[in-house]
């Protein structure tokens, strides 16, 4: 089964894993979601991250007002296009508005709260995405050392592979691109 991961506007492909059959994504989607609404999207998005997330590591932060944002958006009377109401998890080192740090998994910056969302997160909210939270990555992008391990960091510790826990998962968005594959969210 083949996922498009969306990472910054670049298309990653991969497939999916070691969940068991019975908690995999319904063929031919990447998560089973309630179409009628946003907020069933975000809702369904939130209970499978809640459900995998202790596994994987994959998220390092749950935006506490996505179900508000899903519901705002619902109350829109206006035409929808192809990412209304898709819960969509952002790269911890991208800023976005809202309660969440931005802290590219260091705790250097676990205090850092800009409140303002970077263009690409701007575009994702004006094309009707819910962001329902921060995907953990390799700390500092892997910038900090040609040693360091794909997938760690200080705030969201390891990022397992899907199909295999005790694989790395490789990558700088290997948060992103686990909770794209276990089927968290349908976009990361």
């Amino acid at each position: 089964m083949l996922r498009i991961v969306l990472l910054a506007g670049v298309v990653t492909l991969g497939a999916c894993a070691v969940i068991p059959e019975s908690e995999a994504p319904a063929s031919g989607s990447s998560v089973v979601l309630d179409a009628a609404s946003a907020e069933g999207r975000t809702r369904t998005a939130l209970q499978r991250i809640e459900e995998l997330n202790p596994r994987l590591n994959a998220v390092i932060a749950v935006d506490p007002t996505a179900l508000d944002q899903a519901r705002a958006l619902d109350r829109i009377r206006r035409a929808r296009g192809p990412l209304f109401g898709m819960p969509i998890l952002i790269k911890d080192n991208i800023e976005t508005a809202g309660p969440l740090p931005t802290t590219a998994g260091s705790l250097a910056l676990a205090g850092n709260v800009t409140n303002r969302d970077a263009p690409l997160v701007a575009r994702l909210r004006a094309a009707g995405a819910v962001i329902v939270g921060k995907a953990n990555l390799s700390e500092w992008a892997n910038i900090r050392s040609s040693d360091s391990i794909s997938g760690w960091s200080a705030i969201g510790g390891q990022v397992r592979n899907p199909y295999a826990l005790d694989r790395n998962p490789c990558g700088s968005s290997s948060g992103s691109a686990v909770a794209v594959a276990a089927g968290m969210v349908p976009a990361a």
